[in-house]
């Protein structure tokens, strides 16, 4: 595991309660809303359920010790798989308060999966939707209507201490190229969250009203979802699953949203599909992105039809956001922002012959590395040494992202280092001809993948979804190359696709992209 910095060290900390109890036993704040909850899937309407700050804190507490009232003891995993819904949310933070380590997982994992992860982890628990509990499993099974019946037992004993050290809950990578990992957090990661919340990204207050589009099992959700309006005194707002893309700014306007978050690809479907400038979005302050590269199309096309800023953010499962754009750091097109206050980012050599834990000059691309001191980067990965020990260069870990960082602190995202192409000697980022070729007109979406035609040689493959109507010849994608990039960027050749493979987060899989393409006939 990691080693923390001197003032993390030690210390009574808990996540839960830091977001929660001062707000919740505060006679100014408890009768504050704290959550609502939309049901979209009524028909012709929607069901509003709200909580505030004190019934919050009632619920939490409730099901911390009715947990541990089950037989779980602080430090036992729990393998949460349930919908997303106020429960999700209520598991998540009640596990945490009672010293235990919620596991958060998709309802869409199949049993096989969801095994895998219960197995990984060691899971003592696991907290179920009806029908969703697995086969086979030994440990406490809690289904979603055991949930709501806990209680608090009479006489109970305080709940269990937490520290800064302690771990908080346990998160799985996606897996898209390998088996899931576990990166186990801190319940210190709350201090490494404050560091988001002012004017270099989310800006979020007490006044404020957020909403998140995504899904509880996705750490984005959970962090800037809830965890970080609730330690602001914020209300946050979740909507279920299913909201057609133009719905979304209706949503905003009816709930006086004052921030709200998304993924890039959910800013581009409500552009496409949706009219925001139809509604009264007065409230509305701006936008927040993160999970993917953040198009300069989208992003101008947002500010020019709603008149609203969007901010975006760079992050990681390990450390989750820590680049960003906000009111305080203007926005470049193209660049994520600069690191937020009170973190240490760098950039170091890439090459395994020469690597080091020295610092690059700026707009050198390299290895993209937080300093190992940020009090938000995870304990370490679950029983994975050898992994763990591979991403950290002296007192740096290095995610796998590539990056340059100008002389104004602003980063330029170059693309995973596994996404590095290799073709005919030069060594390629996808992301930066994707950008150059995002701006020929036609261009709906762009992704570039590296196709090898044999042992040799691999050919720059840009996979081309156009405009509505439109379909920009090969003439013009090439012309238009030419004019952005060197010629040894230009790719060699294009394909017109309908649609690009993506994760449910967004992330284009470059892998299954190449797979297509390798199938299709020559």
């Amino acid at each position: 595991m990691t080693t923390p910095p001197a003032s993390d060290r030690g210390g009574p900390l808990n996540l839960a309660r830091a977001c929660i109890e001062a707000h919740a036993t505060d006679p100014a704040s408890a009768a504050r809303p704290a959550l609502t909850f939309v049901d979209v899937s009524v028909v012709d309407a929607e069901r509003v359920s709200t909580w505030t700050y004190a019934e919050l804190w009632a619920e939490v507490q409730r099901i911390a010790h009715g947990l541990l009232a089950l037989g779980l003891v602080p430090g036992d995993r729990v393998l949460i798989r349930l919908p997303h819904s106020p429960a999700y949310a209520f598991a998540f933070f009640g596990a945490n308060l009672a010293g235990l380590v919620p596991i958060p997982a998709s309802p869409q994992l199949t049993d096989e999966e969801a095994r895998m992860l219960a197995t990984d982890s060691d899971a003592r628990g696991l907290i179920a939707s009806e029908g969703a509990s697995l086969a086979e499993f030994a440990g406490l099974v809690v289904t979603e209507a055991q949930l709501a019946m806990l209680v608090v037992p009479p006489g109970a004993d305080a709940l269990p201490e937490t520290r800064a050290e302690d771990p908080a809950y346990l998160l799985y990578t996606s897996g898209t190229t390998a088996r899931p990992k576990g990166v186990l957090h801190a319940q210190r990661v709350v201090r490494g969250r404050d560091l988001m919340r002012g004017d270099a990204w989310e800006a979020i207050g007490a006044d404020d009203t957020t909403l998140h589009a995504g899904a509880l099992n996705w750490s984005y959700t959970m962090g800037v979802g809830l965890m970080d309006p609730w330690a602001a005194g914020a209300h946050a707002v979740l909507v279920s699953g299913g909201v057609e893309p133009a719905a979304w700014p209706s949503i905003l306007e009816r709930h006086r949203v004052t921030v709200f978050a998304a993924v890039p690809t959910v800013y581009r479907q409500l552009l496409k599909y949706g009219r925001p400038e139809d509604f009264d979005l007065r409230a509305l302050r701006h936008g927040l992105c993160a999970g993917e590269a953040l198009t300069p199309a989208v992003a101008q096309e947002w500010t020019a039809r709603t008149g609203k800023p969007l901010y975006e953010s760079l992050g990681m499962t390990e450390v989750s956001t820590y680049v960003s754009s906000g009111p305080a750091v203007p926005v470049r097109l193209g660049s994520p922002g600069r690191a937020q206050p009170g973190r240490r980012i760098a950039v170091l050599r890439e090459d395994d012959d020469e690597a080091g834990d020295t610092p690059l000059p700026p707009g050198e691309v390299g290895l993209l590395a937080v300093h190992r001191s940020d009090p938000g980067l995870m304990l370490g990965y679950w029983r994975r040494p050898e992994e763990e020990a591979a991403v950290f260069r002296g007192d740096w870990f290095c995610g796998g992202d590539r990056a340059a960082i100008d002389a104004d602190g602003y980063l330029w995202f170059h693309g995973r280092a596994d996404d590095v192409m290799k073709s005919f000697g030069y060594r390629l980022s996808p992301v930066e001809i994707e950008a150059a070729l995002a701006s020929c007109p036609g261009v709906a979406e762009v992704a570039v993948v590296g196709l090898a035609i044999d042992a040799e040689r691999t050919l720059v493959t840009a996979c081309i979804v156009p405009q509505p109507g439109e379909l920009p010849s090969e003439a013009t994608l090439r012309a238009h190359a030419a004019a952005h990039l060197a010629g040894y960027k230009q790719p060699h050749q294009y394909r017109v696709v309908e649609s690009l493979p993506r994760t449910a987060n967004g992330k284009v899989l470059r892998r299954v992209l190449i797979e297509r393409l390798a199938a299709e006939p020559a």
